[in-house]
């Protein structure tokens, strides 16, 4: 991750949870007094927040010191020390609970996404995210998709166009949206339209979509669908896939799945800083 855009965001937060002081570590520590502690994951998974972790504590003293001793895009494992950290223990415990909840989370989104790739298995259909993000975190969990083996969507409405449902039916139909939209953008960007019969498919072919989505199909209305598109148009399926059912997706060779739940749904990976031993001089 960009350290300059990582730095910007935890100010933001670290003055949402420090507001100016730590009042227990003030009250209990001096400022002199160094410490050593470690980070220590608690269970198996997927590491992400290395740039978080490197930079949080130096933000708040820029004479800690911090070692690495895994990447972005690691196995880790129980009770494995992924980094040791020495300095001023105010600096340590203020920055600690921010830093915690950044890695915990990308670390639990590339978990999650690597199980749903390898459940996939597919050397055809790359697994992707949405824009179902946490306000405020998007770029964080999406470069976490990426460390679990991910690819990323758009970023936002911006970068991208995509007509669905709502879309089409306000512009009269997919040609229409589609003509009304090529008028007006450059040659870099790329229209993708949203799909839930044959028909609209067929539509969306004539109309020269960049992308076609399956939205909300089976893995055997995908397949029929889809030999309606022509190879030079890029294919993707959403809408209602879970671990469970995404294997079975395996065989319509669609381009793309993006998966909703690899961010919103994703389950922290249990991490703890401990202090280990007594001050230094």
């Amino acid at each position: 991750m960009d350290s300059f855009y990582v730095k910007e965001k935890l100010k933001t937060f670290f003055h949402e949870d420090i507001n100016g002081r730590d009042l227990s570590s003030e009250i209990i520590f001096q400022q002199n007094q160094r410490v050593t502690g470690e980070v220590l994951v608690k269970e198996d998974g997927i590491f992400s927040g290395q740039t978080i972790l490197e930079e949080a504590f130096k933000l708040i003293d820029e004479t800690v010191k911090v070692e690495m001793y895994v990447n972005d895009g690691d196995n880790v494992k129980i009770n494995q020390v992924i980094a040791l950290v020495e300095g001023p223990i105010q600096a340590l415990l203020k920055a600690e609970r921010v830093m915690l909840n950044l890695i915990q989370r990308m670390s639990g989104i590339a978990t999650l996404t690597k199980q749903a790739v390898a459940t996939l298995d597919s050397e055809k259909t790359r697994v992707c995210d949405t824009r179902k993000t946490t306000p405020g975190l998007r770029a964080f969990e999406k470069y976490a998709v990426t460390c679990g083996g991910g690819y990323n969507h758009r970023f936002g409405l911006y970068d991208g166009v995509m007509l669905k449902d709502n879309h089409i039916a306000a512009a009269g139909s997919i040609m229409a949206a589609v003509q009304l939209v090529k008028n007006k953008i450059g040659h870099m960007v790329k229209v993708e339209v949203e799909t839930e019969t044959t028909e609209q498919v067929i539509e969306a072919v004539e109309a020269q979509a960049d992308i076609i989505m399956f939205d909300n199909c089976t893995p055997e209305q995908v397949v029929q669908m889809k030999k309606h598109v022509p190879k030079t148009i890029v294919t993707e399926v959403s809408g209602g896939i879970t671990l469970e059912n995404i294997a079975s997706y395996r065989d319509t060779e669609v381009d793309y799945i993006s998966l909703g739940f690899i961010t919103h749904s994703a389950k922290g990976l249990d991490i703890s800083f401990n202090i280990k031993g007594g001050f230094k001089a």
